[in-house]
C-alpha cells in the first residue's frame, strides 16, 4: 500500500470512528433522558376529587388504565363499548368507578356521554381525558384495498378521537387539566399499508394542534406512541383472515402480479417481525398515562416499547431512504409486477 492510498484509509478509518462514537454519545444520551423521566415523580398531583374519562375500556391498554387510575384513588369514568366490557371491568373495579357505553363513532351518543360527564364532575370539571379506543382496520398493499377499508380506522382513530375532545373540552379547561391521546409508532413512521398509519398521522397532527391551542388555558396535551404490543388490535389470526377475504376477492391479474405464495410468505415474515418487536407488558403504556396525569411536568411525547424507542422512533428521524430499505425488508418480492 503507498502512502498516498495509506491516507485514504486512515481517513477512512478515522470517519468510521467518528460516526460510531457519535451513535454512542447518541445513545448513551437517549438511555440518561429515559432514566430522568422514569424517576420523575408522580405524586405531584392529588388523585382526590379529581376524574379522569377513558375510551376504549373493554380490553387492553384503557381497561388496565382505568383499574390502574381507579387504585390510584383517582374518579374514573370508563367508555365501554359493549355492555360485557363494562360489566367485567366494574367487576374488576372499586365502588367509585363508573362506566358508560361509548361508541366514539356515534356522534350523539358522544353527546350525552359528554352530558352525564358534565353532571356527574360538576365544578370539578375533568383532571383527565385519555383518548384510548382504536382498531386496526384491514392490512394489506394499497392496490387490494377499497375505499372502505379505510374507514374504519378513520372514523375511530381520527375523527372518533377528535369528537370525543371537542366535546369533553370545557370540561377539561374548566380543571385546567390533561389530555392524552394513544397514537402509536405508525403515526410517525408508515409501517404497514390500510387506514391506520393514516388515521394515527392524523391524531398526531391534531394533538399538536390542540396542545398549542390549550396552552394558555392551562391545559396540557401528551401524545403516547406505543410500539407493537400483544393486544386483540394486533390479533394475527384475525389480520390474516382479513387478508384472505381481501386476497379471494382480487382481480386475477392482481393476483398474478403477487404470486399465489404471496399470503404464505408474508405471513412468515409478519410473525418473524412480531416475535422480534412485540411487547406483552401492556403497563408500559398505561405508566405513560400515570406519568402524563400525575406528573408536574407531563412531557408531550411519550414512547413505549423497546422496539418503539430503540427501532421505530429513530428509524422515523432518519432519510426516507434509510427507511423504505429498512421497511422493504420486510416485504415479500413480487412474483411478476409486470403482469397485464
Amino acid at each position: 500500500m503507498n502512502e498516498e492510498q495509506r491516507t485514504e484509509q486512515e481517513e477512512i478509518d478515522e470517519h468510521n470512528l467518528s460516526m460510531w462514537y457519535h451513535l454512542l454519545l447518541w445513545l448513551i444520551v437517549i438511555f440518561l433522558w429515559w432514566k430522568w423521566r422514569d424517576g420523575e415523580n408522580l405524586d405531584d398531583v392529588d388523585p382526590e376529587g379529581k376524574y379522569v374519562f377513558i375510551t376504549g375500556c373493554d380490553s387492553g391498554f384503557g381497561k388496565l388504565a382505568a383499574l390502574t387510575f381507579d387504585r390510584r384513588g383517582f374518579q374514573v369514568i370508563g367508555g365501554c363499548l359493549t355492555e360485557r366490557g363494562a360489566k367485567e371491568l366494574k367487576e374488576e373495579s372499586s365502588h367509585k368507578l363508573q362506566t358508560v357505553l361509548l361508541d366514539v363513532t356515534n356522534s350523539d351518543n358522544i353527546k350525552q356521554v359528554a352530558e352525564q360527564v358534565k353532571k356527574e364532575v360538576g365544578e370539578h370539571g375533568l383532571w383527565g381525558l385519555i383518548n384510548n379506543a382504536g382498531v386496526m382496520g384491514p392490512s394489506a398493499p394499497t392496490d387490494w384495498l377499497r375505499i372502505e377499508h379505510f374507514r374504519a380506522p378513520i372514523e375511530v382513530n381520527l375523527m372518533g378521537l377528535i369528537n370525543v375532545t371537542l366535546n369533553m373540552l370545557p370540561l377539561v379547561k374548566k380543571a385546567k387539566g390533561r389530555i392524552v391521546n394513544v397514537t402509536s409508532i405508525g403515526g410517525v413512521l408508515a409501517i404497514c399499508s390500510g387506514g391506520y398509519c393514516p388515521s394515527k398521522f392524523g391524531a398526531e397532527a391534531f394533538t399538536n394542534n390542540l396542545r398549542q391551542d390549550m396552552k394558555p388555558f392551562g391545559v396540557k396535551v401528551s401524545c403516547i406512541q406505543p410500539g407493537l404490543f400483544k393486544t386483540e388490535l394486533s390479533d394475527r389470526i384475525r389480520v390474516i383472515k382479513e387478508k384472505m377475504a381481501i386476497w379471494t376477492s382480487l382481480p386475477p391479474i392482481i393476483q398474478q402480479q403477487y404470486g399465489e405464495h404471496y399470503l404464505k410468505e408474508d405471513a412468515i415474515k409478519k410473525e418473524r417481525l412480531v416475535k422480534m418487536c412485540q411487547n406483552s407488558n401492556l403497563s408500559l403504556v398505561v405508566n405513560c398515562m400515570e406519568h402524563a396525569l400525575m406528573s408536574k411536568y407531563p412531557q408531550t411525547h411519550y414512547s413505549a416499547g423497546m422496539d418503539a424507542k430503540f427501532l421505530w422512533i429513530p428509524l422515523s428521524k432518519m432519510p426516507v431512504s434509510v427507511q423504505d430499505y429498512i421497511l422493504m425488508k420486510n416485504k415479500v418480492k413480487l412474483v411478476n409486477p409486470n403482469a397485464e
